[in-house]
């Protein structure tokens, strides 16, 4: 089963900034590099490809390819707002370690 959670806060800046940019789908995408080896990358679009999963949520739907869900299943993401400013943050069961910016982590 897909699953990874995202958090009301998380849903609702998705929604509006999807909503600003004209867009469909919340894309996460899981890279290689960052500082500890793998690292988040997320994005706004329209077009869902093929082998891209759709996740429907309460205000929002998230398309993620099949390499990238099996590195962040049964994750959850969170938006933020600390002092150094606001950004999503991702709690990854499967990441053994991960960097202080927290967008890389590794497996």
């Amino acid at each position: 089963m897909n699953k990874i959670e995202i958090t009301n806060n998380a849903q609702e800046h998705i929604a509006t900034v999807l909503k600003k940019d004209s867009a469909k789908f919340f894309r996460i995408t899981v890279l290689g590099g960052g500082c500890a080896g793998f690292q988040y990358k997320f994005d706004f679009e329209n077009l869902k490809k093929d082998d891209d999963i759709l996740i429907h949520n309460e205000k929002i739907d998230v398309i993620i390819d099949k390499t990238s869900m099996e590195l962040i299943q049964n994750s959850k993401i969170d938006y933020v707002h600390e002092l150094i400013g606001s950004s999503f943050k991702i709690t990854n069961p499967q990441a053994t370690s991960s960097c202080g910016c927290g967008t890389s982590f590794s497996i």
